[in-house]
């Protein structure tokens, strides 16, 4: 299922570090050769590793960092390369600061788990022998870090060693519901409105272990059973992998049915329905959303245009505004967000948010959704 693990160790030294470095790159060879992926050993030995890697690769590597010892700027070179990071019972000790570091900011979807028993057992068992069952608390540790409930960080991370390793349970494909924390998201849609350049959907349809490609939309009557009882969770969010208003009807009649339930409703929007339908939809929505999510992405309509590639054009970056302004009259909790890009002057979205528009502002990382 794999190759190795085979790397460099600067910390034992048991083999002279030119044999070391000889035999890496025989080793990394014969693994491209049997077209497994590749488990790389790295003590100590951050830069040599790196540079063989680079020099060694023939497209992109196919595998994973075993027990990630390096920052998170190296940890960002490792994924481009196409490895994964395995983060082991360490990142439990109170010391392992960069470790924590590295799992709370590295997309999650590039997480793995393990213990390396015998050795490394996690706290609370740490100087005891380690076994396998203590993954556990080292997936409690990172959901804490990520602010992910266990069940989260168990199905991301065990999609993650499906996907690599082809080993475990299938993912199911084409989620209608799915729960993220205490949260209820509905996947309505693949359709959208803008073709923005940094969604997700370009790569993957993958969102925290969840495959969202439909292969039908689902009807109001799929929707209700999916939730089943609305009270079970925080939220019922109107998301998924497109665009929700683009099923503005779907939407009502659910979030109608909901409420009667007790259900606190949210809808994550672009902010162009507006402009979709060619008229102002946010007052049929009234005493039926309790919170809207709004993708502001910009605080200027040319970098806008650039990001999101809207088919509406020039007036799309002003279609947002005017929507996140119809939004404040009839629906209680307005949120503007801005995914964090290189590029984007974050602190001046939120002034044009927080000052300009009255609404509340929230910061999306960049490269992670959900």
């Amino acid at each position: 299922m794999a190759f190795g693990e085979i790397g460099l160790d600067f910390y034992r030294n048991h083999s002279p570090r030119e044999v070391q470095l000889s035999r890496f790159r025989e080793l990394l060879r014969l693994g491209k050769e049997l077209n497994l992926p590749i488990i790389i050993h790295d003590r100590e030995a951050h830069e040599e590793t790196l540079r063989i890697l680079e020099e060694e690769k023939d497209g992109v590597w196919r595998g994973v960092f075993h027990c990630f010892s390096g920052d998170p700027a190296m940890a960002r070179k490792v994924i481009q390369m196409g490895f994964s990071i395995s983060i082991p019972g360490a990142v439990t000790f109170s010391k392992s600061l960069v470790q924590q570091e590295v799992a709370q900011k590295i997309p999650l979807e590039k997480v793995l788990l393990e213990t390396d028993c015998p050795y490394l057992a996690p706290e609370p068992h740490r100087g005891k022998r380690n076994e396998p069952a203590f993954v556990r608390f080292t997936a409690e540790k990172v959901a804490s870090l990520r602010g992910l409930t266990l069940n989260d960080v168990a199905r991301i991370t065990s999609g993650n060693a499906r996907r690599l390793f082809g080993i475990g349970e299938e993912i199911p494909k084409g989620k209608i519901s799915y729960p993220i924390r205490n949260s209820l998201y509905l996947n309505l849609t693949n359709r959208c409105s803008n073709r923005c350049t940094f969604c997700a959907k370009n790569a993957s349809y993958m969102v925290k272990g969840h495959d969202l490609e439909l292969n039908h939309e689902p009807t109001v009557e799929d929707l209700l059973r999916e939730v089943g009882d609305p009270k079970k969770y925080d939220e019922i969010v109107f998301c998924g992998f497109g665009e929700p208003l683009l099923r503005l009807d779907t939407i009502k009649a659910a979030a109608a049915e909901l409420k009667k339930k007790g259900a606190k409703i949210r809808i994550d929007t672009d902010g162009q329905a507006n402009l979709v339908y060619g008229r102002n939809i946010l007052p049929e929505l009234k005493g039926l959303v309790d919170a809207v999510s709004i993708s502001l992405n910009s605080d200027n309509a040319p970098q806008y245009n650039r990001l999101c590639r809207s088919p509406f054009g020039e007036k799309a970056f002003e279609g947002v505004l005017n929507f996140i302004r119809e939004a404040k009259k009839v629906i209680p909790e307005v949120v503007a967000t801005v995914v964090a890009m290189p590029g984007v002057e974050v602190e001046a979205c939120r002034r044009l948010a927080e000052e300009e528009l009255g609404v509340k502002f929230k910061k999306r990382i960049y490269d992670e959704v959900g």
